[in-house]
């Protein structure tokens, strides 16, 4: 039974921080990420072209890469975030292991990402419209799905995201309806 509490209190806590940090993950994600994505697309940049940069846009041969806050996808370090609170059994150390991970693996997949359309803009490749919004739509939910698989088989979560919860929560609601009802009767 006191496991029981412990899990339940595991997920109030779990899922309220979800809910908290749904109000404002974004300013806080943008905020973690934004200046670190551009100051390291500017440098990996700066490897191979003069580059200079006014805050959030860069400039390459006369060309103006504007890093706005969709190319920083708040919205997928709270996906990743999401996945990663929404599994139980996960003792912390694992946890923000886990998280760092997938954070920091997200965040060199998308500066090498606008990186490589950096590199395409600047030569004035004619698919570059194209292959941006290939990477817009459907890049950055296959980055972020192939990081989750990768993370859970890395450090071996055998549980389920939101499932695992449901069904505990399914599985304990029966039982105090059974020991209330036994009560009762007795």
């Amino acid at each position: 039974m006191k496991k029981d509490v412990k899990s339940f209190l595991d997920i109030v806590i779990r899922y309220s921080v979800l809910v908290a940090m749904g109000f404002f993950s974004f300013k806080v994600f943008y905020f973690l990420f934004s200046s670190s994505t551009v100051y390291s697309v500017f440098f990996s940049l700066k490897l191979f072209f003069e580059t200079s940069m006014l805050y959030d846009v860069i400039f390459v041969r006369n060309i103006l890469i504007e890093i706005i806050g969709p190319c920083v996808a708040g919205s997928a370090y709270y996906l990743l975030l999401i996945l990663n609170l929404s599994i139980p059994g996960i003792k912390l150390g694992k946890r923000l292991g886990i998280l760092l991970f997938s954070f920091l693996s997200f965040f060199i997949i998308n500066v090498l990402r606008i990186f490589f359309l950096s590199i395409l803009l600047v030569y004035g490749v004619s698919f570059f419209d194209i292959t941006h919004k290939l990477f817009w739509y459907i890049g950055s939910s296959v980055f972020v799905v192939g990081i989750w698989f990768l993370g859970v088989k890395l450090f071996r979560i055998k549980e389920i995201p939101f499932y695992s919860d449901i069904k505990f929560l399914l599985k304990n609601s029966g039982k105090k309806t059974k020991k209330a009802k036994h009560s009762k009767k007795h």
